[in-house]
């Protein structure tokens, strides 16, 4: 029988653990993406520090090897939606902790209204009750494919699946709230660059009477003075 198998960290802690700034940074996205523990942050900090020294290494050389890892590497972060089609090694070291965090399961149960906060849909996956292409998946850091971001639905067994659970209906709710709110959000800009739109004209008119009038005075004033010449 063998020695067991050493599983080794996925993740490096960060050299000062009392500097504020980091300290903000990671409670703002702790807050906001529904994190248990900033060792989620931590990981997805590696994930991208490991994808950045690739890239670099790949752009530094050229050969034939690092051609093919290059292909490999851009095609398994397009296969993530980390990055777009046709997107090169420079485009990489464009990327994110956010782009990491944002291509969670947690954050696209929210995201596709199947959960009103970001906490609920947490709780909802560590439940069971949230499926990705027909699988049921419990870890909220899943990380989700480009194909599979339209399949993530309840399981078929789960309560939240029924119309007319009381919790998909208060979530039907937010979304005809939210979608209402950005309707009146629209029709408020377009009215308030209305607004802008007859001020600026009116200045514009305001302006052009009192240049009209200095006109008149101006001559006014010449034919005065011609008149005073005269005699």
């Amino acid at each position: 029988m063998g020695s067991p198998r050493k599983f080794r960290k996925k993740f490096s802690v960060p050299s000062h653990p009392w500097r504020k700034s980091r300290i903000d940074r990671e409670n703002k996205i702790v807050e906001h993406y529904g994190l248990n523990k900033k060792r989620e942050i931590w990981k997805a900090d590696s994930a991208l520090r490991r994808v950045l020294r690739q890239a670099k290494k790949l752009i530094a050389t050229e050969t034939e090897q690092s051609v093919k890892e290059k292909k490999q590497l851009l095609d398994r972060l397009m296969k993530y939606n980390l990055l777009r089609e046709k997107s090169s090694l420079d485009d990489v070291l464009s990327l994110k902790t956010e782009d990491f965090l944002d291509r969670r399961l947690q954050t696209f149960v929210l995201r596709n209204n199947l959960a009103k906060t970001i906490r609920q849909a947490r709780q909802l996956i560590v439940h069971g009750h949230i499926a990705v292409n027909g699988v049921k998946t419990t870890i909220p850091s899943y990380m989700v494919m480009r194909d599979d971001e339209d399949k993530i639905t309840y399981i078929r067994k789960s309560s939240f699946s029924k119309a007319d659970h009381p919790e998909i209906i208060k979530i039907k709710q937010k979304m005809i709230e939210a979608i209402k709110q950005k309707e009146d959000k629209i029709k408020e800009d377009k009215s308030g660059e209305t607004g802008k739109k007859e001020e600026m004209k009116r200045k514009e008119d305001k302006q052009e009477k009192i240049k009209k009038e200095k006109r008149k005075e101006i001559k006014k004033e010449k034919k005065e003075t011609k008149e005073g010449n005269k005699k």
